[in-house]
């Protein structure tokens, strides 16, 4: 059995829709719970749906030592694409902590992604090529809403870069993107009737 769970990302995020009152509050917390397992699915495009997303989002990223924005949905597509297409969408958080307000969510935890190691050895890191691995941070996330409790974009960075950790990966413990869809399709819920 692999000592990640794929299932169990978001599982400080359930637990706080099930102890948070405030009706718009639980709906963000609930289309932030959706967002992140449509993405570790491989779903990337249900994201974009117009109750999730506004029309023009932009990410900020500051993560590895490379600053990077993201202005408009083409360019954030383009790289939830390219994640899915490595297998890069395929996350693990642990220890998160996280906080809700009327227009932002805020996250901080260990995120574990799935990198194949020729990406990482372009970049030089001393690994296997052909060999996967998870790249772990400390990280921050301020996910800002808009009134209408949609998605107005991402900013994440590293904050803690002496953190950082390479972990190889047994072969057994690589998920499949469609591997990660079966695992999280029964997680991934309807969003309900906006409640303002």
């Amino acid at each position: 059995m692999s000592r990640f769970d794929i299932t169990q990302t978001n599982a400080a995020v359930r637990r706080l829709i099930e102890t948070t009152d405030n009706r718009r509050h639980k709906w963000m917390l609930q289309a932030y719970d959706r967002h992140r397992n449509l993405e570790m699915a491989g779903r990337w495009k249900e994201i974009f749906a117009p109750e999730m997303t506004v029309d023009h989002p932009v990410y900020h990223f500051n993560v590895f030592g490379i600053t990077t924005v993201l202005d408009g949905a083409d360019a954030v597509q383009a790289v939830y694409e390219e994640w899915s297409r490595t297998a890069q969408c395929v996350f693990y958080a642990g220890d998160e902590k996280l906080a809700v307000g009327d227009n932002m969510i805020v996250s901080t935890a260990t995120i574990y992604q799935q990198t194949p190691g020729a990406l990482l050895a372009e970049a030089g890191a001393p690994v296997d090529p052909a060999a996967y691995y998870l790249v772990a941070n400390v990280e921050h996330m301020i996910w800002p809403y808009d009134d209408e409790g949609r998605l107005v974009g991402e900013d994440v960075w590293e904050i803690d870069e002496s953190k950082r950790q390479i972990i190889p990966l047994e072969p057994h413990e690589v998920l499949t993107v469609e591997q990660t869809s079966a695992l999280l399709a029964p997680l991934i819920r309807p969003l309900p009737t906006r409640p303002f």
